[in-house]
Parts: structure tokens; C-alpha cells; sequence
């Protein structure tokens, strides 16, 4: 009885690190993000002068946007969590570094910046016509914009890529995906202060390893007897 039940505590383990679990997170994450920030380009003003009209009658998909970016980091730490749990011996300890912590202050810096619109929101509720257009209101956007835009989404960049180069040597998934990771990792690089829609380019970049991922499982495990 004692080896059975310790051979049945070892197989529970083994099945929280399967890979699905990483591409159903970096799905979840992918696609709550992707809302968000839809959410987000459909009403701000992605520069740091914005005059800020959306506080008014469009101040609710912004105030959804917000509420959907901390359940998209919980599910990007728990994306980062189960994909270094399936390099498993193969990892690095450079890259592993470098890879956990751009992750942790990408998902840090992202939800300083949504507390920063957050406060911009029940500001304006408490105070209606008093924000919009004063110093307060313009110090507080640019804080969010610049955190966003240049800190955070640098700090993307260098997650895509160890993540990419991770992808390369151990093969976890297609080797097409790493070489988009670093394509995706140059345009935020270049662009992520100037262009809107590089935004949308990390998440997608994690949607699209997730689905390979996925597809690899199924492929593995084979048709259902």
C-alpha cells in the first residue's frame, strides 16, 4: 500500500505540468489582453498629451478594459510558470533569469499603468469636468502613457526574446514561432513609443506560440480510441 500511494502521489504532480496547461494560460492571457487593449485603442488617445475627453461617455470600456488586465497577468504568470516547468532540466539559469524577471516587471509595470487610468476614472467621478485638461490630469496620463508604452513594452521585447531563443534551443515549439518572436520583438523595440498597434503584437506573439503548443499535444496524444 505505502508504494502504491507513493507512486500515485508522483503521477499528480506530472499532471500540472503538462503543456496544455501553458498554452491554455498564454490563450487566456492572449485573449483577455487583446480585449483590453481594443477596448483601450477604441477610446484613449495612445499619446501622452491626451486631452481626455474618453472620461465622459466612454469612460466604461476603459473601466472594463482595466478590470480585464489583472486576470491577463494572473494568466501570464501562470503561462511563465508552467512553460519553465516544461524546460524542466534544458533550462538556463541566464536565460531563465532574464526571462522570469521581464516577465514579472512587464506584468508589474502593466498594472502600475492601468492603476494610473484607474485613478484617472474615480478621480473624474469624484470631481466631474475638474480633471480633464488640468496639470494633475496631464502629469497622470503621461506617467501611464511613458510606463506603458516605453517601460513596459521594452521590457516585452526582452521577454520575446529569451523567449524565442529558449524556443530555438530546446524546441519546445515550432522553430518558425522564435523567428517571429524576434521580428515581434524588433517592431516593439523600434516602434512601441510611436505606433499604437504594437501593443497588440506581444500578446498575439504568445497567442500564436500557445496554439502551437496546443496543436502539438493533440498531434502527440493522437486521435481518441
Amino acid at each position: 500500500m505505502g508504494d502504491r500511494d507513493v507512486r500515485a502521489a508522483q503521477r499528480v504532480p506530472g499532471g500540472l505540468k503538462t503543456p496544455k496547461a501553458a498554452a491554455v494560460a498564454g490563450i487566456l492571457f492572449s485573449v483577455l489582453l487583446l480585449s483590453a487593449l481594443a477596448l483601450v485603442l477604441q477610446t484613449l488617445r495612445l499619446h501622452p498629451q491626451d486631452p481626455g475627453d474618453w472620461v465622459g461617455a466612454q469612460s466604461w470600456k476603459v473601466a472594463l478594459a482595466l478590470n480585464l488586465i489583472p486576470f491577463a497577468g494572473i494568466a501570464f504568470l501562470w503561462f511563465m510558470g508552467v512553460l519553465r516547468d516544461r524546460l524542466g532540466e534544458q533550462e538556463n539559469r541566464l536565460f531563465a533569469t532574464v526571462f522570469l524577471g521581464s516577465g514579472l516587471l512587464f506584468v508589474g509595470m502593466l498594472f502600475v499603468a492601468a492603476s494610473a487610468i484607474g485613478a484617472i476614472l474615480i478621480t473624474h467621478a469624484a470631481r466631474p469636468g475638474e480633471l480633464p485638461g488640468s496639470l494633475t490630469f496631464a502629469l497622470a496620463r503621461a506617467f501611464a502613457y511613458n510606463l506603458a508604452s516605453i517601460y513596459a513594452m521594452k521590457v516585452a521585447s526582452v521577454f520575446l526574446l529569451t523567449a524565442s531563443t529558449i524556443v530555438l534551443r530546446t524546441g519546445i515549439t515550432a522553430r518558425w514561432t522564435a523567428i517571429a518572436g524576434y521580428a515581434a520583438a524588433a517592431v516593439i523595440l523600434l516602434g512601441s513609443h510611436m505606433v499604437d498597434w504594437t501593443f497588440l503584437v506581444f500578446p498575439s506573439w504568445v497567442l500564436i506560440v500557445s496554439c502551437d503548443i496546443l496543436l502539438r499535444e493533440y498531434r502527440r496524444a493522437g486521435p481518441p480510441a
